[in-house]
């Protein structure tokens, strides 16, 4: 179905001068406002790339609105786009909520003809990577994000669901093709060959472009990285599990905008919050007003990506032993002390192949937010440009390196070294 086809009669994309009147008949909300419209205040604040976001404010509070348009707002009507991601996402959200509660916004009312979700007002939160460009310490984000992860991850997966509800949670998400097209292309696909929309920091990395495009080991890894993005589906993801995800507060975290959640592989989510914290890593020479001056923060970043996987790593594991409710692995195949130790070897063994997938899928996510279409503000505020490419190459080979010789980096901390070694040995693009 096209996503012009799908489009309700009554849906309208909403703005600044028509939203109000439609919350004032949503009694839930517009008993959270206070007053009436008059007393109302409406902005648009959406820097996305899909959607429309506003924010309201009455008397007694406020509310933020989401609303998807049938296109990529990014590049406009050329490219359509199912207005249902609006349905994903409050599915996602929904279940969300379920296994971590306040890690994400509580939501208020949802309109599916409109493709809206009003939800939680998040204040004075503000979106993860802007807070990291200006240097903010996140205290407990690595304990926040890493119990995020665990949990919606092990307890939709077959170590906890039986295969009855495991094989709903797959159809209910089945539909969300539209989205996981997206991801398919421009992570997997577009940065390894000429695609219409592919841009990169030009002409120094011009050469960065043509060697990728020429790379058959890189689109090798990357085409193996694609096929169990396409094919496993072992719990439901975040799907753009990035800091710009991702709304917080020294003291609070919360995880936002899952409208690319589907039923896949788990290192996809783990490896792009990993990917998002080396890209600001090296992001950071292009800020400086003197060499060094943000080396303790720099330190800081690595730091919180080598506490993010260890603690995501324990916590797994530890649900997986007190929760081992799923049609995996059933537990009366491992009855007594020899049938326990062996099933922990295998729950061993089955992270460190997570902890491969998560790497691969770090450096995709690190590789696309350079070579391909849509860019991290980390990069793209760098005014000097020259300054700029020394970072993206910089990070680029990393990426290609993890990528394709994965078993060099068996721990997140041979990955952490390298970036301390390539950042200091790399002094041009």
């Amino acid at each position: 179905m096209s996503a012009a086809s799908e489009i309700p009669k009554d849906y309208t994309p909403q703005s600044t001068a028509t939203l109000a009147s439609y919350l004032a008949n949503v009694p839930a909300v517009s008993a959270i406002l206070g007053g009436d419209t008059s007393d109302w205040t409406v902005f648009e604040v959406g820097d996305g790339n899909l959607n429309l976001v506003f924010i309201v404010k009455g008397p007694k509070g406020g509310v933020a609105v989401k609303q998807a348009l049938p296109y990529v707002r990014l590049v406009g009507e050329s490219w359509p786009l199912p207005l249902s991601r609006a349905h994903y996402e409050h599915m996602a959200l929904t279940e969300q909520a379920r296994l971590v509660g306040r890690l994400v916004p509580a939501i208020h009312h949802y309109d599916e003809n409109l493709a809206l979700i009003v939800m939680e007002l998040l204040e004075p939160h503000i979106i993860m990577r802007r807070g990291m460009i200006a240097t903010t310490i996140y205290p407990k984000f690595a304990d926040d994000i890493s119990t995020f992860m665990a949990h919606t991850l092990y307890f939709t997966s077959d170590l906890a669901l039986t295969a009855d509800r495991k094989k709903a949670m797959i159809g209910a998400f089945s539909g969300n093709t539209a989205l996981c097209k997206i991801t398919e292309d421009l992570i997997f696909t577009d940065p390894y060959r000429v695609a219409e929309l592919n841009r990169w920091t030009s002409p120094q990395l011009d050469p960065y472009a043509a060697r990728w495009r020429e790379d058959g080991d890189l689109k090798v890894a990357a085409s193996r990285l694609k096929l169990k993005f396409l094919s496993s589906a072992e719990a439901m993801l975040h799907g753009d599990l990035h800091t710009g995800s991702v709304m917080l507060t020294p003291e609070d975290t919360r995880i936002i905008d899952p409208e690319f959640a589907f039923m896949g592989p788990m290192g996809f989510d783990v490896g792009a919050v990993l990917a998002n914290l080396l890209i600001n890593y090296f992001s950071h020479d292009g800020y400086e007003q003197q060499p060094g001056e943000r080396d303790q923060y720099r330190e800081q970043v690595l730091a919180m990506a080598e506490t993010i996987w260890t603690q995501f790593h324990g916590k797994f594991l530890d649900l997986w032993r007190g929760n081992p409710t799923g049609d995996a692995y059933p537990v009366s195949l491992f009855q007594g002390s020899e049938g326990e130790s062996r099933l922990e070897v295998e729950r061993q063994a089955y992270m460190d192949r997570l902890w491969v997938d998560t790497v691969g899928f770090a450096a995709a996510k690190m590789i696309r937010r350079i070579l391909g279409l849509a860019h991290n503000i980390d990069l793209e505020w760098i005014e000097d440009k020259e300054r700029r490419a020394i970072c993206e190459a910089r990070i680029l080979t990393l990426a290609r390196d993890m990528m394709v010789n994965t078993a060099n980096y068996p721990a997140v901390t041979d990955i952490t070294a390298a970036a301390r070694s390539i950042r200091a040995e790399m002094k041009s693009y």
